[in-house]
């Protein structure tokens, strides 16, 4: 019940922040031109950045998929989309995206899957996004830093420090046990202070989870091939996802900048607001757009494509995964009920 309403409530901020950012956007804009362009859009662009969604999702089933094979846990192709799907939801909702691998991990536990695989497994593929991130974003830059004023340039900065430092506590996560293993005890500290019940017997628990996990570190450690096949399989995902602002600017029959302007502009926005600790990096995100694609866009179009590629790479996912997320909850409630 606590789960459900702090969703809930995690959801109704979200969407407040929705019609506060879309209110300060449009409030001096003509509505009905914006609807007017972006009803008017080629559809056959729009199926394609729909259709770059899908490798988007399909890209990060994948890789949870494979590594929870090698670590052998039964899991189906379909299951890890949903997974994905619920990462991505909770991910949406909660601010600097906490809530997402916390609930892929419940949800997985509830399916049999160990805690300790799941960890790694989810550890693995955000270590992935973040060096892809940070890539691509770096190169990015090199050849279109003129796009970036004073104030992104500010925001890429600390973007991409915020996602460095992610990197490098999730690599110690991975292979560091000394370090696990004092963050354990430090734990234990703590609910001692709050005098919580059975802690030896939570303690036992946790050092015999942390055992697996290490054991299914050490078994990745020596199949470095997934690593490799892993980080592929991000750079194709995450290249599709930025794909999407140059489909829908060629849906506004736009030209004059190459797929490859586009989408490395879209990483550099990606990289900078990504590490902002709102739900979803709703507001940084439409307002980072404006200014980063200021001189590429025309004043009079410029917030329809943001909407349009917004409405593609964000927000119709949101919608998605909210639905599969509610249909899993009350299949389980469903199955809980009947045992």
């Amino acid at each position: 019940m606590n789960k459900t309403k702090k969703m809930i409530k995690n959801l109704i901020i979200f969407i407040l922040l929705i019609i506060l950012t879309f209110y300060i956007i449009l409030k001096d804009q003509d509505v009905t031109q914006i609807l007017s362009l972006v009803k008017n859009a080629k559809y056959q662009y729009i199926l394609i950045a729909v259709l770059c969604m899908c490798i988007y999702v399909i890209g990060e089933a994948v890789n949870i998929r494979r590594t929870l094979k090698i670590l052998n846990e039964k899991i189906t192709f379909i299951s890890s989309i949903k997974y994905a799907l619920i990462g991505f939801f909770f991910s949406g909702i909660t601010p600097a995206a906490s809530g997402g691998q916390p609930m892929q991990i419940y949800y997985m536990h509830k399916e049999k899957i160990t805690v300790a695989n799941s960890t790694l497994a989810l550890l693995i593929n955000l270590s992935s996004m973040q060096v892809v991130t940070i890539s691509i974003a770096l190169i990015s830059v090199i050849f279109n830093y003129k796009y970036l004023n004073q104030p992104l340039v500010i925001l890429f900065v600390i973007g991409i420090v915020l996602n460095a430092t992610a990197l490098t506590l999730l690599l110690i996560a991975i292979f560091s046990k000394r370090i696990l293993n004092k963050l354990i005890n430090f734990v234990i500290k703590i609910m001692k202070k709050f005098k919580i019940r059975n802690i030896e017997e939570k303690q036992k628990r946790l050092e015999e989870e942390i055992a697996k996990y290490q054991n299914s570190s050490d078994y990745i450690k020596n199949n470095k091939l997934v690593i490799l096949k892993t980080l592929i399989t991000t750079y194709i995902q995450f290249i599709a996802f930025y794909s999407v602002s140059y489909w829908v600017y060629c849906s506004f029959g736009l030209s004059g900048h190459n797929i490859v302007q586009i989408t490395t502009i879209q990483s550099m926005l990606y990289a900078t607001v990504s590490g902002i600790p709102s739900p979803g990096a709703v507001g940084v995100s439409e307002g980072g757009f404006i200014a980063i694609f200021a001189s590429i866009l025309p004043e009079n179009m410029i917030n329809g494509v943001m909407l349009l590629a917004r409405g593609i790479n964000f927000y119709l996912l949101i919608i998605v995964s909210m639905i599969v997320t509610i249909i899993n909850i009350l299949m389980q409630k469903k199955l809980k009920k009947e045992e």
